[in-house]
């Protein structure tokens, strides 16, 4: 069983920064494929960020693109989502996911685990 847990989320300005942890609590986090997905009130959960075994490859949705980026940590079993220039439209609950092996990586759907989120606001 997979456990993810987010952290670093809060209130911010306009055009300010926050970084999300999530920490995967498995002995074997180099076979799990990661993502980042968020949902606003209101709205369906949304793909943020992809990032691969060994972070080679990553993917991120047009919308925070050139913000936004992610990484892992293998010794720590830690991902991070590094946001910049963050906008009032970024406001939504941030959630991590795992899966050894995802089919679409901007599908909710190809995701197994889940953490519970953590609240981004961001002030205009």
């Amino acid at each position: 069983q997979v456990q993810l847990e987010e952290s670093g989320g809060g209130l911010v300005q306009t055009g300010g920064s926050l970084n999300l942890t999530c920490v995967v609590k498995v002995d074997t986090f180099y076979t799990y494929e990661m993502g980042w997905f968020r949902r606003a009130p209101g709205e369906e959960r949304e793909f943020v960020s992809y990032i691969n075994y060994d972070g080679a490859a990553t993917y991120y949705a047009e919308s925070v693109k050139g913000r936004f980026a992610i990484s892992r940590d293998g010794r720590s079993n830690i991902m991070y989502l590094h946001m910049n220039n963050l906008k009032p439209e970024d406001t939504a609950v941030y959630y991590c996911a795992a899966n050894t092996r995802v089919s679409y990586v901007y599908a909710p759907s190809s995701y197994n685990f889940w953490g519970q989120g953590t609240q981004v606001t961001v002030s205009s």
